[in-house]
C-alpha cells in the first residue's frame, strides 16, 4: 500500500514529501492496537482489489481510487458514520496539503463517503471498484470469513452480546437483501455466491436461540 499511496499522489501532481508524511500518519493509524480487522492489511487488500477491478479506467481515475482505498478506514473507532466522515476529512486535509487540485481532493472525499451507505450511481465505475473491493472479504473462504467475523466482534467488544446479536443480524440481513450484493460483473463472478453462503451461515448462527449459541 505504501507505493500505491505515494505513486497516486505524485501521479496527480502532489508533493512526494507531503505524501510520505501522510503515509507515516496513515500507517500509524491503521496499526492502532484496538483494530483487529480494519487495519493495514484490510486497507492494502481493498487497494489491491480496487485496482484490479478498475482495470480499463483512466490512469487519473485509478489514482483517485487508490487514494480513497488507502484512506477509507484511516480513522476507525467502531463508530459507523463518524468513522467514514472523519476518514474523508483526513484525506481532504492531507491531499490539500500535498497540493492536489481541488477537484481531485473532492473526488477522493466523495469516494470515501460512498462507503457510508455502500451506494453510488450505477454508472460510477470508480465507486463500483472501491465498494466491491471493500466487500471482497465477504466472498473469501469459510476460514477467512470466520476470522473476519471474530475480528469485527472484537472491535465491538464494548457492545454487549445481546445488542451485538441484534445489530449484527440486522447488518447481515441488509447485505443479503442486496441483489446483487456486488455492483460490478467481475466482482459478482468472483465473490457473489461464496459471500451469500458465508453471510447466510453467520446469520443462521445469530438467529439461533441464545441457549444454543454455546
Amino acid at each position: 500500500m505504501r507505493s500505491r499511496w505515494a505513486e497516486a499522489v505524485e501521479r496527480l501532481g502532489g508533493s512526494a514529501e507531503v505524501a510520505q508524511e501522510a503515509l507515516r500518519d496513515l500507517e500509524t493509524r491503521y496499526n492502532e492496537p484496538h483494530r483487529r480487522y480494519h487495519n493495514l492489511a484490510h486497507a492494502h487488500s481493498v487497494a489491491r482489489h480496487a485496482d484490479e477491478l478498475a482495470h480499463g479506467l483512466s490512469t487519473e481515475d485509478r489514482a483517485l481510487i487508490a487514494l480513497a482505498a488507502c484512506a477509507h478506514d484511516v480513522i476507525y473507532d467502531a463508530k459507523p458514520g463518524d468513522d467514514e466522515r472523519r476518514s474523508a476529512e483526513w484525506a481532504r486535509d492531507w491531499l490539500t496539503r500535498a497540493g492536489l487540485a481541488a477537484d481531485h481532493v473532492d473526488r477522493v472525499q466523495e469516494l470515501i463517503l460512498t462507503t457510508l451507505s455502500h451506494d453510488a450511481p450505477a454508472d460510477d465505475l470508480s465507486a463500483t471498484a472501491l465498494l466491491d473491493a471493500d466487500l471482497a472479504t465477504l466472498g473469501a473462504s469459510e476460514d477467512v470469513y470466520e476470522q473476519y467475523a471474530r475480528d469485527v466482534r472484537e472491535e465491538f467488544k464494548h457492545v454487549d452480546d445481546q445488542a451485538w446479536t441484534a445489530g449484527r443480524a440486522a447488518v447481515l440481513e441488509k447485505l443479503l437483501a442486496k441483489d446483487p450484493l456486488f455492483r460490478g460483473t467481475a466482482a459478482r463472478g468472483a465473490w457473489e455466491a461464496t459471500a451469500r453462503a458465508n453471510l447466510t451461515r453467520e446469520l443462521t448462527r445469530w438467529r439461533r436461540p441464545a441457549t444454543d449459541l454455546g
